[in-house]
């Protein structure tokens, strides 16, 4: 056993000091969803490919369901050095440079390669090169999660089924433009509501991952899934650069391929999750309906453009692959 760690430091270059001098570098690893998914899966394939490659060196401590504070509240934390590593959301981009946010904007992305190359591009580097200087993050890329659907009282195929149509949305500025725009009048109902507000008819739909009518049981409540699929919305692994700065360069190379090996891993749970949730749902009663997505994409242009308007100079040839309208 000592010679097989020692064969391991000595080929990540740890030997350079006395093995007894060696500390363990703590991991704190932030998300805000509870155990189960997709995202504890990363964390424990990360934590699991460290202890592979270096035992004993590293250690990793989950903080799942915002145990270490919310997105926001960790995204400071990072910032000042007191945590390490977060699987977050979109508040990143909206904070720090909303100007190049183009992945938050509903039917502008068809798919996660769209997504990705948008992050590889100009404008995404550069979103990133803002986010470490303003709120000094180490970025390392996505991680996919399940794209955006519709639930509905009805079947929804076209915009002109919208008409009428109370559509619950969260209070992101961005996601109420492009729904009033295609046609539904749109509804701030807080998440823990959501199924009493169904119940009572205060709405007639939301919007959210198929993770979300099958932990409420909105079966119940809801009859049709539209697969609208209008935003592919990440998680993004991301450091606090004052932590990541003071690492070794050989620590730094083997937490970016453990990170690597983990948002694969991640990303290929939640694409089984995600099968497995529509399939439950239609099991369950509901009926899965897939609709003219270019019919909305066509109602929804007028307010992303106008929504790409107010973002910098570049953001929307980089987002349609330099395709964007004249």
């Amino acid at each position: 056993m000592r010679k097989s760690l020692l064969a391991t430091l000595a080929t990540l270059g740890m030997l350079s000091a006395p093995l007894a001098l060696a500390s363990t570098i703590e991991i704190q690893v932030n998300n805000t969803m509870s155990e189960g998914g997709s995202e504890s899966a990363a964390v424990e394939r990360f934590a699991e490919y460290l202890e592979e490659q270096a035992p004993g060196r590293f250690n990793v401590r989950p903080f799942l369901a915002g145990s270490l504070g919310s997105e926001d509240g960790v995204l400071e934390l990072l910032n000042l050095g007191q945590t390490q590593i977060s699987i977050t959301g979109g508040n990143w981009r909206q904070q720090y440079a909303p100007e190049y946010d183009a992945i938050t904007v509903p039917f502008l992305f068809s798919t996660w390669e769209e997504v990705d190359a948008y992050m590889e591009s100009p404008s995404g580097q550069r979103l990133v090169e803002i986010a470490e200087e303003k709120g000094g993050l180490k970025y390392f890329g996505t991680q996919h999660r399940g794209p955006r659907h519709m639930t509905a009282n009805k079947a929804i195929h076209t915009p002109e089924d919208l008409q009428g149509f109370r559509l619950r949305l969260p209070s992101l500025p961005v996601w109420l433009q492009v729904w009033e725009g295609i046609g539904a009048q749109v509804v701030n109902v807080p998440a823990p509501e959501i199924y009493l507000a169904m119940q009572t008819r205060q709405v007639d739909g939301h919007e959210n991952s198929l993770s979300s009518p099958y932990t409420r049981r909105l079966w119940e409540v809801q009859d049709h899934i539209i697969l609208t699929s209008h935003v592919q919305f990440p998680w993004n692994w991301v450091a606090s650069s004052r932590w990541w700065n003071g690492l070794d360069e050989e620590d730094q190379a083997l937490i970016t391929e453990a990170i690597h090996v983990a948002r694969q891993h991640g990303t290929e749970v939640e694409r089984e999750l995600d099968e497995y949730y529509l399939e439950e749902l239609e099991k369950a009663g509901m009926t899965i309906v897939e609709p003219d997505i270019e019919a909305f994409r066509e109602a929804a242009m007028p307010s992303i453009e106008r929504v790409m308007a107010d973002m910098a100079d570049g953001v929307l040839e980089d987002a349609t692959g330099g395709n964007g309208n004249d």
